[in-house]
Formats: C-alpha cells, sequence, structure tokens
C-alpha cells in the first residue's frame, strides 16, 4: 500500500499539481515571475522567453536571442484537518501537515533568425513538484507519511512567423523525466472495513519515469492592441518504476516474511492535456488586459493501480480516482508606469477535480482562489521580475473512507526571472 501511495503521489505529482497559481490538481502553473505577478494569465502576451511554458508561439515575436534564469519559492502548506480518520476511528481529532519550502528553479533560452521568420527555444521547468510531510506517528500515518517528487520537463521548441499575417505557429516536445519518494506505514486489511485494522509494517517507495508529449501554440496581432493566443500541452503516459523496502510488523510478517523485504514496483499513470485559450487587449498605449481560460483533463487520471514484485505482490491494489475535467479562469493586468518599470497584479479561480469520494491527505485538494501582483524593470539589455501569489483553498468538507472532516489551507509562492537579451 505504500508504494502505491508513493508512486499515486509521484504520478499525480507529476501530473502536475498544478501547481502555483498552484493549478488544482498537481499542477504547477507558474513558470516566470512576469506571468505569476498577473496570475499566469499568459498565453496571449507570451512575450518573454517563458512563453514556452504557456504559449510557444510567442517567441516568434522575441528579437535577437534571450536568456531567462528564474525560480518560483512555494512556502508548502501548512494544512490542517479537523474531524475523523480510519486511525481515530470515532475520536474527533487535528492533524497539521509540516511547512516545507520548495523551490522550482526555470531556464529558458529562445533565439530568432535574422534571414527567416523562424525561432528556436528550449525549456528547462517543473511543472509539477511536490513536497507533502504529515507527522509520521499522526492519524494519517496509514495513508502518508512523507511524499517528495522532483520532476524535471526538458522542451525543445521551434515557432515559425508569418508577417502578413501577424501570425504565429509553434510545436515542441514535452521530455519529463522524475524522481518521486514517499514513506506510510501499511494497514490491512485492504481495505478497512473488512477487517482489523492491523499495521503491517513501514513502507518506503523511490520510483523514477520518463514521459514523453507534446505541445503546439499560435499567436494573432490582428490590432497593435489586440492579440490573441492559444495552445495545447498533450497528455504524458508515464510508466513508473522503482524499488519498495517493506519493515514488517509481527502481522505483517505473515505476508512477506519477517524483517525487511524488497521488492519492485509499477504503476501506469496519465497526465492530464491542457487546452489555454487567451486575449490580451490595450485599451491604452500604457494598459494591458489579458484573460485565459485554461482547462485542465483530469479525467485522465481515472484510478491508481500499483503493482508490486516479489514477495510483495500481495500488497498490489486498485483504487479508483476518476478525476473529473477542470476550467481554471485567470485575469491579470500590466501598467507601464514608466519606461522601464512595469507594475502587474492579478486574479484567478481554479477548480479543483478531485471528487469528494477520492480525496485524501496526500494531496487534499480544493477550489482555490489566488491573488497576485509584482514589478518587473527592464531595458534594452536586461530585465528583472518578481512576482507574489497568495493561494487561498476554499475550506473543504469531505466524508469518505479515508476521513470524515475538514481541510483547511493557504499556500504563498514567490517568483525572481532575470532576463538577458543579445
Amino acid at each position: 500500500m505504500n508504494k502505491k501511495l508513493t508512486c499515486t503521489i509521484v504520478a499525480g505529482a507529476i501530473l502536475g499539481m498544478t501547481a502555483p497559481s498552484f493549478g488544482a490538481g498537481f499542477r504547477i502553473s507558474d513558470q516566470g515571475a512576469k506571468s505569476m505577478s498577473m496570475a499566469n494569465a499568459f498565453a496571449a502576451q507570451a512575450d518573454d522567453p517563458s512563453a514556452l511554458a504557456f504559449n510557444p508561439a510567442g517567441i516568434a515575436f522575441l528579437k535577437g536571442s534571450q536568456v531567462q534564469v528564474g525560480s518560483t519559492t512555494v512556502l508548502v502548506p501548512q494544512t490542517e484537518f479537523t474531524g475523523t480518520t480510519r486511525l481515530s476511528g470515532s475520536t474527533t481529532v487535528t492533524e497539521k501537515a509540516n511547512r516545507d519550502i520548495f523551490i522550482a528553479p526555470t531556464f529558458y533560452v529562445t533565439t530568432s533568425l535574422e534571414s527567416v521568420p523562424l525561432s528556436f527555444g528550449l525549456g528547462v521547468n517543473s511543472f509539477f513538484p511536490l513536497a507533502k510531510r504529515w507527522d509520521a506517528g499522526g492519524n494519517f500515518r496509514d495513508s502518508i507519511q512523507e511524499i517528495e517528487i522532483k520532476p524535471i520537463n526538458f522542451q525543445p521548441t521551434l515557432a515559425y512567423r508569418f508577417d502578413a499575417l501577424k501570425l504565429a505557429l509553434a510545436a515542441g516536445l514535452d521530455i519529463t523525466y522524475a524522481m518521486a519518494s514517499l514513506q506510510k506505514v501499511a494497514y490491512s486489511p485492504f481495505p478497512p472495513p473488512s477487517g482489523p485494522y492491523t499495521a503491517l509494517g513501514n513502507m518506503g517507495v523511490d520510483a523514477t519515469a520518463v514521459g514523453l508529449g507534446y505541445n503546439v501554440g499560435a499567436q494573432w496581432k490582428p490590432l497593435r492592441q489586440l492579440t490573441f493566443g492559444a495552445a495545447y500541452r498533450s497528455q504524458v503516459k508515464l510508466k513508473l518504476e522503482g524499488d519498495a523496502n517493506f519493515a514488517a510488523t509481527t502481522a505483517g510478517a505473515a505476508i512477506t516474511g519477517p524483517g525487511t523485504t524488497r521488492g519492485t514496483a509499477k504503476l501506469d499513470i496519465t497526465l492530464p492535456d491542457v487546452l489555454t485559450l487567451a486575449v490580451a487587449w490595450k485599451p491604452i498605449e500604457s494598459l494591458t488586459l489579458e484573460f485565459d481560460a485554461e482547462r485542465t483533463g483530469w479525467s485522465s487520471y481515472d484510478k491508481f493501480a500499483p503493482s508490486f514484485g516479489g514477495k510483495l505482490a500481495p500488497l498490489s491494489t486498485s483504487e479508483a480516482k476518476n478525476w473529473e475535467d477542470v476550467w481554471a479562469y485567470r485575469f491579470g493586468t500590466q501598467f507601464a508606469a514608466t519606461k522601464s518599470l512595469d507594475l502587474r497584479a492579478g486574479y484567478a479561480y481554479d477548480i479543483s477535480p478531485t471528487p469528494d469520494a477520492t480525496i485524501g491527505p496526500e494531496l487534499p485538494d480544493a477550489d482555490r482562489h489566488n491573488i497576485t501582483f509584482g514589478l518587473g524593470l527592464h531595458n534594452d539589455y536586461a530585465a528583472f521580475d518578481m512576482g507574489y501569489m497568495f493561494v487561498h483553498f476554499v475550506d473543504r468538507t469531505v466524508s469518505n473512507a479515508k476521513q470524515t472532516g475538514e481541510y483547511k489551507s493557504d499556500a504563498h509562492l514567490f517568483g525572481v526571472s532575470i532576463t538577458t537579451k543579445f
């Protein structure tokens, strides 16, 4: 079971938590400080190298060569749960996840040819980082004690500009490598209450996977003050494989044998596709307004069915997830206060894909309100951007086999990036 959770979380995190603007689910939308400060409403503007993450067609309108280095610092929320769990029985308890700091770096490089309207780009970022820790001896130890996902995404991209049409098209690959680890206590039976809920042992899992997908984008500027953007990122199929260590209790020894047992773990997960539609408008020269609507196909995550090898095979399970396709709505604004200073703000509403029947402490997701602001300093040779995002998770009341009660959570994100132009 630990393994299963490990892989689940791994996959889930990899799937993109959504993220900062935590995209609901596992997807992380915050891939640039400039975009973060506008609530990630950026697929129409897409006017710096981080366009690779939002709408790759935007790099076709960038001049010369540009390199951007940045990072998003996530203060992982101290999620609080009040209610009952499988371990607490009828006793109401309060559990708090440990606070953590997670840093997701980004790197983008773009270059546009002078002889033909062709541009190339490479992005290196992390769409799906995740970290969550609950008290090792707490009332969620049967689901999760600690989970950490470290995915890296490589995105080579090609974009072409049709000057007569004021249109750009782009296509690229998404190559995702992920490392994940999980710790928990395995319990039997599978699942309760078909028998006594007994600790079988401590489970630790380490897994890795490489997935391949693609992305396309379009940017159209029919008027100087009006821009449309559209981008699509495909599903990515991950075949997670790793190793599990299981330290059995007396009860667990009846299944796997006494002491520590090692085995293999496998889990197939399909990460969701993402469609973004956007429009940016400049009512006056110094003011830009953008609205994005983003659909994430979380219905691809319909079950969690890890399998284990060797003596751990009896711990293999299949658990329904039945996540739903959801939309996020983002609004951002930028005001050019001076020739070199831009002020930005934004708001986003993210809908959670997780149904009440399958939500758990590994990702106690909820609908989210994101409020952002930031600024940018720039000249002809360089740019410095910084942004802040406050994420409020709507209080989530849940009642299922894992827990009955309420989750509360908030998060803070900080983004910084430096862009050099050649």
